[in-house]
């Protein structure tokens, strides 16, 4: 009996050893390696949001520095400790008055 695709091209394509060989590097390295393409991907992904906080992170210390900066002067220490911890002189009074639906929030 003999096989009638023997002469048909694609057979002889998909009968050749190095194909079979090919096939099974790029479906080993595609799925099932420690670094395949998917695993890639994920890694790639933590990466990008790595640098995003990175950059975020590094514009926070910018302004940072800066206040650290403009600390310096007493003036704005004092000013800073007024409007963040509601900080006085001796001699006055401080009133806090909020509003009901203030969108500032605390």
């Amino acid at each position: 009996m003999t096989n009638p695709y023997k002469d048909k091209p694609w057979f002889k394509f998909l009968s050749n050893k190095y194909v079979w060989v090919l096939l099974f590097f790029s479906s080993w390295m595609i799925f099932l390696d420690n670094y395949s393409y998917f695993d890639h991907r994920i890694l790639d992904k933590q990466i990008e949001d790595l640098e995003d906080n990175a950059a975020y992170y590094k514009e926070e210390i910018k302004e940072d520095k800066e206040n650290i900066k403009q600390l310096n002067n007493s003036e704005q220490i004092e000013k800073y400790a007024r409007e963040k911890y509601y900080m006085k002189k001796d001699s006055e009074d401080i009133y806090i008055i909020e509003f009901e639906g203030d969108t500032i929030k605390k």
